[in-house]
């Protein structure tokens, strides 16, 4: 079955590259709507469907685009929240140009979803079946999207910084395992690449307590880790966030070595480019056991680490 909220929530902060103070409201929609992105400080308001072929390239977010000139960027982590809550029709009211940061993860939006409440609706759900291997390639780096019966994501980074260096984790993404595993783990960097996003005007927003900053083998965030490999943690949330875009949850294995949300993005181009690469497929019962957001309403009941952290 397909679900929204039971209540809208909202969220006040700052944008991780913008720097500016911004409100995010997730309201419940009705059956069909999807996900749906709304522009509130722009007169009439803009709306942009958060789906793969609404997004521009961009190696620091996922930056969706309206092709008539408004954007949104940063969605990612909203996005990963609502995937691994099970949200399937939601309108996100935005009053700017980006999505606040909050504390660099999913986490705060898991927490308000569960705490407002997961509202079943009368309408099957559809998710989107991978037939065959799908690939896109940047060098070394890769990513993959293969046959699977429900969704499941692996990844390995490598970094220079020992603290962070080789890495690497799968897991199969069915019955709260983002929760679990993943919400929680923050935004990453290195010293160096804050002092030069910023002189090109990037990460205007990013303080040491909404990313895991990063010197050699030294973590400069009060607290260190959330997690010993939270960076690969969090590639994996991006890539959750990222596979959302395609509409509907994905039955599929997603491969990701050294990739990027500009590469998940390009991947799902490649998937929907062949129409002999997967087909729309009707949730049975039995499959919604599967889904990534199968049974997580029970968290909000439960004295569970994610809600616990925010």
């Amino acid at each position: 079955m397909q679900a929204t909220l039971k209540k809208m929530v909202s969220f006040t902060g700052v944008g991780l590259h913008s720097g500016a103070s911004t409100r995010l409201d997730i309201v419940p929609a009705p059956v069909g709507h999807g996900i749906v992105f709304r522009r509130t400080d722009l007169t009439p308001s803009v709306d942009i469907e958060a789906r793969w072929d609404n997004v521009t390239p961009s190696k620091l977010c996922t930056l969706m685009d309206n092709g008539k000139g408004v954007t949104l960027s940063t969605v990612e982590h909203v996005m990963a929240a609502l995937a691994g809550t099970g949200i399937h029709n939601a309108l996100i009211m935005v009053n700017g140009p980006e999505v606040p940061i909050l504390d660099g993860s999913s986490a705060p939006f898991v927490h308000a979803i569960l705490e407002a409440g997961i509202r079943m609706q009368p309408a099957k759900l559809r998710a989107i079946r991978v037939l065959r291997p799908v690939e896109v390639r940047d060098g070394e780096a890769f990513a993959r999207l293969s046959p699977a019966d429900h969704l499941e994501i692996d990844f390995q980074i490598d970094f220079d910084d020992a603290a962070i260096g080789h890495q690497e984790k799968r897991l199969d993404m069915a019955n709260g395992a983002f929760l679990r595993e993943l919400a929680d783990s923050r935004t990453f960097c290195r010293q160096s690449d804050v002092e030069a996003m910023r002189k090109n005007g990037l990460a205007l927003g990013g303080t040491y307590l909404n990313a895991v900053v990063v010197d050699g083998a030294r973590v400069l965030s009060p607290g260190g880790l959330r997690h010993s490999d939270e960076a690969v943690r969090h590639k994996m949330l991006d890539a959750m966030g990222d596979l959302y875009l395609a509409g509907a949850p994905l039955l599929a294995r997603y491969t990701g070595h050294r990739a990027g949300h500009a590469m998940t993005n390009r991947l799902l181009r490649a998937l929907f480019a062949d129409p002999t690469a997967w087909e729309w497929e009707v949730c049975s019962d039995a499959l919604e056991t599967r889904l990534p957001g199968a049974g997580v309403a029970s968290y909000a009941d439960r004295a569970h680490p994610i809600l616990l952290a925010v």
